[in-house]
């Protein structure tokens, strides 16, 4: 596979769903309050599941985009069950904590969507399936979901890219991330920043699984321009607000060196209609587990 058959547009029926903005965010009508009751429900059920959690040992994710050897099987695995993954440097050699557990979890996924009953109902809520059908979806499936906290102090910066990188689909274009600040998400905790109009160059790297007996589970193909950080707009955005992410439009988040936490609920849709999902991407359907639908 070379770098130019990663190029793609979004152009034409490809993107007639999606917003002419690449993101955007949206309240709704409902106080800030009542738009942020179903994430903060969620907020609290994480920290049941972090409490009542006993890690594995070996298991070590420094970040979306680097996987530890040894945690290969764990995360490749993952797709279709409920996961924990750390922040870099809370783990000494033999793997005990550093630092206190509910503190060291950079995320959980990747099927929050179809295992735990609070996620789920977030996910298919009526609100979201409703935004859906504006947005002219007609066969959408979800294909994973993640829980972010973004610790205080330590949540690490997460690089500029595109989800379409990791979640390859032919035509490009069709994938759609939906991503709700349960906590208010701010500069100084580590909002999301993006660049305007990028969703509309294609891409020029993908991440894919590597051969049978690679050090590492995955692989990049390509590579990234190299991006101006004076092209970056911030984000910020209150608890409850949801922003809608073009699975092409480049982004990234800062270190969170504040001493509040930055939790988020993000999921992401494919366009399932006329839409061919990579058999090299990480992430892939399982018979326990096939992309469910959207709507229900």
């Amino acid at each position: 596979m070379g770098q130019n058959s990663l190029r793609g547009s979004s152009a034409g029926c490809a993107t007639a769903w999606l917003p002419s903005a690449c993101f955007y965010h949206m309240l709704g009508q409902e106080s800030r309050e009542e738009a942020g009751s179903q994430p903060c429900r969620a907020w609290w059920y994480c920290g049941l599941l972090v409490g009542s959690w006993e890690p594995l040992p070996l298991m070590a994710f420094v970040s979306q985009h680097q996987i530890q050897k040894g945690s290969s099987d764990y995360f490749l695995t993952s797709g279709d069950k409920i996961r924990f993954f750390f922040e870099k440097g809370v783990l000494d050699e033999r793997g005990n904590f550093l630092i206190p557990k509910e503190k060291s979890v950079s995320k959980i996924g990747h099927a929050l969507h179809a295992y735990d009953p609070v996620f789920k109902q977030v996910t298919h809520s009526s609100k979201v399936q409703e935004l859906g059908r504006k947005l002219g979806l007609e066969r959408p499936v979800v294909v994973q979901s993640m829980y972010i906290f973004k610790q205080p102090g330590i949540g690490g910066e997460v690089t500029p890219h595109q989800d379409a990188t990791f979640l390859y689909t032919e035509p490009l274009g069709r994938i759609l991330g939906f991503w709700i600040a349960l906590e208010d998400a701010t500069q100084e905790n580590g909002c999301l920043w993006f660049i305007p109009g990028s969703h509309t160059r294609g891409i020029t790297r993908r991440m894919v699984r590597a051969a049978s007996g690679s050090s590492t589970c995955v692989e990049f193909v390509g590579s990234d321009p190299a991006y101006d950080d004076n092209q970056f707009i911030p984000l910020p955005i209150s608890k409850g607000g949801l922003i809608l992410i073009h699975g092409e439009v480049v982004h990234k988040s800062e270190l969170n060196s504040s001493e509040s936490s930055r939790h988020a609920f993000t999921f992401h849709v494919m366009e399932a209609k006329d839409t061919s999902w990579s058999k090299e991407n990480w992430l892939q359907p399982t018979p326990e587990l096939p992309f469910p639908s959207l709507y229900t």
